[in-house]
C-alpha cells in the first residue's frame, strides 16, 4: 500500500513561516486532490487547504492569504507554505489524497482511496 511522507514541521516564532512536502511512497501514475489536513490538541482534524489535479485550489478561512498549497505532478509531491504563522496555527498536520493510480504487484495500474501521511508537529510559539 502507498504510504505518505511528510516532512518540513518544527518549532517557528509568530509571523514566521515554514513548508511542509509530502511524497509518496511507491510507483505512482496519479494522484487526484492533494490536501493538507491538521489537528489540534482536544479539537477535531480539519481541513487546512486542497488542491485538484486541475490546479483549483480551496482554504480553510483562518488560513487565507496566508498559506499557499501548490503540487509538481511530475515528482507527485505536493507543499503548503505557510507564512505570518499564528500561535493558532500550532497543530499536527497531515497530507492527504483522496485517489491515486499506483502500479499493482504486476505492474497494472490500480486505484488507492483515501490515504494519509503519518503527521508532521507544528508548533508555532514565542
Amino acid at each position: 500500500q502507498v504510504q505518505l511522507v511528510e516532512s518540513g514541521g518544527g518549532l517557528v516564532q509568530p509571523g514566521g513561516s515554514l513548508r511542509l512536502s509530502c511524497v509518496p511512497s511507491g510507483s505512482i501514475f496519479g494522484i487526484n486532490v492533494m490536501a493538507w489536513y491538521r489537528q489540534a490538541p482536544g479539537k477535531q482534524r480539519e481541513l487546512v487547504a486542497a488542491i485538484t489535479s486541475d490546479g483549483i485550489t480551496n482554504y480553510a478561512d483562518s488560513v487565507k492569504g496566508r498559506f499557499t498549497i501548490s503540487r509538481v505532478d511530475a515528482k507527485n509531491t505536493w507543499y503548503l507554505q505557510m507564512d505570518s504563522l499564528k500561535p493558532e496555527d500550532t497543530a499536527v498536520y497531515y497530507c492527504n489524497a483522496d485517489s491515486l493510480v499506483v502500479a499493482g504487484t504486476g505492474g497494472e495500474p490500480k486505484y488507492e482511496y483515501d490515504v494519509w501521511g503519518q503527521g508532521t508537529q507544528v508548533t508555532v510559539s514565542s
